[in-house]
């Protein structure tokens, strides 16, 4: 069985209660990533538990990813799967930042369904 791994990091980040989860596809925009998902934490150990979340599913599933980055301060982790790029959040880093807004030109974005 093939698992889509979009659909398996929304699950993944909906299960514990992710914020305004975003689904960016940017393949016209860049050669180095397809998808950015982009969640809010609520707090620095939310923050934290859904990007191990979705580590731990991916890894469930026999996907790995290339590097995680942020776990030790929590207000912004990125998980790196190469074609899937996720950034979770604290709301403050995510309005500073905009990543939705400076990945908007040309990309198709919707929210993610879970």
């Amino acid at each position: 069985m093939s698992v889509n791994l979009n659909d398996l990091i929304v699950e993944a980040l909906d299960d514990l209660k992710g914020k305004d989860v975003v689904t960016m596809d940017v393949s016209e925009l860049t050669d180095v990533m397809d998808t950015l998902v982009i969640a809010s934490g609520t707090s620095n150990r939310h923050v934290k538990s859904l990007a191990g979340n979705v580590v731990d599913e991916a890894k469930k599933q026999g996907l790995r990813p290339i590097g995680v980055e942020g776990l030790e301060t929590g207000e912004w982790v990125l998980v790196d799967f190469g074609d899937v790029v996720v950034h979770v959040m604290l709301p403050e880093a995510r309005a500073f930042y905009d990543l939705e807004r400076l990945w908007s030109d040309g990309a198709t974005t919707a929210p993610a369904e879970g």
